[in-house]
């Protein structure tokens, strides 16, 4: 994994621009820290920031083969296909590097190659016979990139910060971007930057640069068609699948493990992985796992949360023989943290959800490099209640904001007038509905169901990607994510509801295909998300940081919210707010520590408000 940014523009001789282009590099540094380089020509810059993860000589960047330049951030786990494909064609190999496979495989089959590809992506390419800058990024968006349309040309890069970083770029938000921040957020509209000016290259698409400007195109999607397989089959197919892309997705040329939560979701991985590794007679796979200091003395049972993970993680060690880590944050680091989680994300994120990961990260890393992780299962299997949910089913907008009202209440009276955030939530909402493929011969119930699974996979999955991405890699960590494999993705996606849900359980199909994998009190164990902390010292530490804004009579907080009504909010600790901010857990302390976040973030960014 890396970090990637660029700059072109034909009216500007960019190979004099080399101190801008090593600002913006430096500015992901975090994201490659074994490795930094540039490249310049007159018109083009690229920097790169590598993280060393497979043939460290073969695989540095930029690239060059040919006239063709290239940087990229990403995992092929097809490498070998496409290069035996390549070698067919007559080309010939320095590396076993993905990164010199990609760049040949551009050369050799233009923009077609992409889809050739499995794999997390996201990468640039100089093509000087056509005069143009291809961008390209993965089907489910695993790996991140944004770019800026400046005067006539276009900065790109793996963060927003590396754009940020540029000289003649200002941070600024205008009605939008804060509708992006208060009726959306953590979330964000897909291709949104969120900053004025700032785009988001969407997930499976192309971008392309050249004198005519700019465009872009969408190379895949998931396709609507009857499934014909038989229940045993299916849950078959789920099987090699699922296997196929853990198996593709233990290379690596360092140490490599998995996240173990005691979940059905991180067991699946780890068994397949742990079982691969034995056959290969490696060394015993390495899992870790996250707990909050004395959370089992302040455990909190809820129909969400039903029970502590830790009996069912020692189920998975002592099962596969694993070599297991715990790691115990306290609340003080968890507290510290929340701050350069907002730094890594460049927005307001999910509070200690991601400052926790963050820690998480950073542990595992003194121990492996990669890490395989459990994210994506619910979205495409259907495991969160809003997929059955019939009220949810029913209504109108995302399921996970169920907080318009409150959120718009914390707007101070000046932006009240301005802003109409749950129309803009439910705008957004009805964009993504409308793009869902649909079957003429589903009923109404059956659509409605559909597009709750596309919009899952493009709003809540999207979240919880980019939260991986930033948190890991803020770590100089590689996350991989087996269940984001677009071919178990296609296949998942016709999988009619009454067989995902088999045997009247959430995922009732995944469960079924795991049989003989995992032990039944793991196989069959309810949903749990995501540990939080419930800690008390944790809830008074995020009050303080509040009181401190609330006291402070220049705090940025209130250019944008009501300092009256923040500050009911945390006299009653969050809890008169009955539904989440966002999701099933963000409330209370969370609620107030992402507050504390866009403050934090305004203030950090020096962000304009143009309203």
């Amino acid at each position: 994994m890396c970090g990637i940014t660029g700059w072109i523009d034909f009216t500007r001789n960019i190979s004099q621009e080399r101190a801008s282009i090593e600002k913006m590099t430096a500015a992901i540094k975090h994201r490659g820290p074994d490795e930094e380089n540039h490249w310049l020509d007159r018109h083009i810059g690229f920097g790169h920031q590598r993280l060393i993860v497979v043939d460290p000589d073969g695989g540095k960047q930029p690239m060059k083969q040919q006239e063709y330049v290239m940087v990229y951030n990403g995992e092929l786990y097809n490498t070998e296909d496409v290069r035996k494909e390549l070698m067919k064609a007559g080309w010939q190999f320095d590396s076993h590097s993905d990164t010199e496979v990609l760049l040949k495989s551009y050369i050799e089959w233009g923009e077609a190659h992409v889809e050739k590809l499995n794999g997390i992506f996201a990468y640039a390419i100089w093509d000087p016979k056509r005069e143009q800058l291809f961008l390209a990024r993965d089907r489910l968006g695993v790996k991140p990139l944004f770019f800026a349309q400046h005067q006539k040309g276009l900065l790109f890069a793996s963060e927003l910060k590396a754009i940020l970083a540029h000289d003649e770029i200002k941070p600024s938000v205008s009605e939008e971007g804060l509708s992006e921040i208060f009726a959306l957020g953590p979330s964000r509209t897909p291709g949104h930057g969120v900053f004025d000016g700032l785009e988001e290259l969407r997930a499976a698409h192309i971008g392309i640069f050249d004198r005519n400007g700019w465009k872009t195109v969408r190379y895949w999607n998931v396709q609507s068609k009857p499934h014909t397989e038989s229940l045993e089959e299916t849950a078959q197919t789920i099987r090699t699948l699922l296997t196929d892309a853990v198996e593709r997705q233990l290379v690596s040329d360092v140490p490599l493990g998995t996240f173990l939560s005691g979940g059905v979701d991180s067991s699946a991985i780890t068994a397949i992985a742990s079982n691969q590794l034995q056959k290969q007679k490696r060394v015993p796979l390495q899992t870790f796992s996250i707990d909050y200091v004395d959370n089992d003395q302040y455990f909190q049972k809820s129909s969400f949360q039903p029970n502590q993970d830790r009996p069912f993680i020692q189920k998975m060690v002592e099962t596969l023989d694993t070599s297991h880590h715990t790691f115990e944050i306290d609340h003080e680091t968890l507290v510290d943290l929340l701050k350069d989680a907002v730094t890594y994300r460049d927005l307001p994120g999910m509070a200690d959800v991601d400052a926790s990961l963050l820690w998480f990260c950073q542990q595992t890393k003194q121990h492996v490099t990669v890490a395989l992780s459990g994210e994506c299962a619910d979205e495409i299997f259907g495991g969160y209640p809003w997929f059955y949910r019939e009220d949810d089913l029913n209504r109108e907008g995302f399921p996970w904001i169920r907080s318009s009202e409150v959120r718009q209440h914390l707007l101070n009276q000046r932006l009240q007038e301005k802003l109409n955030l749950k129309k803009y939530a439910l705008t957004r909402f009805h964009e993504t509905t409308q793009e869902t493929p649909l079957l003429e011969s589903e009923s109404e119930e059956e659509a409605k169901r559909r597009q709750m699974f596309y919009v899952n996979m493009h709003w809540f999955m999207a979240t919880l990607l980019d939260r991986k991405d930033r948190m890991s890699m803020g770590a100089g960590f590689e996350a991989r994510v087996p269940f984001s494999d677009h071919q178990l993705v296609e296949y998942i996606w016709n999988v009619p509801w009454e067989m995902k849900t088999v045997g009247g359980r959430e995922k009732g199909i995944l469960r079924k295909a795991l049989e003989g994998i995992l032990p039944d009190d793991i196989l069959y164990r309810k949903k749990s998300p995501y540990p939080k902390t419930h800690h008390p010292a944790y809830t008074k530490a995020v009050v303080n940081w509040m009181e401190e804004i609330i006291q402070d009579p220049d705090a940025r907080l209130f250019d944008v919210l009501d300092r009256k009504s923040v500050r009911q909010l945390v006299d009653g600790k969050a809890s008169n707010i009955q539904a989440p901010w966002f999701g099933q857990l963000m409330t209370g302390p969370q609620l107030i520590a992402h507050l504390a976040q866009i403050d934090y973030w305004l203030r950090t960014y020096d962000v304009s408000i143009n309203v």
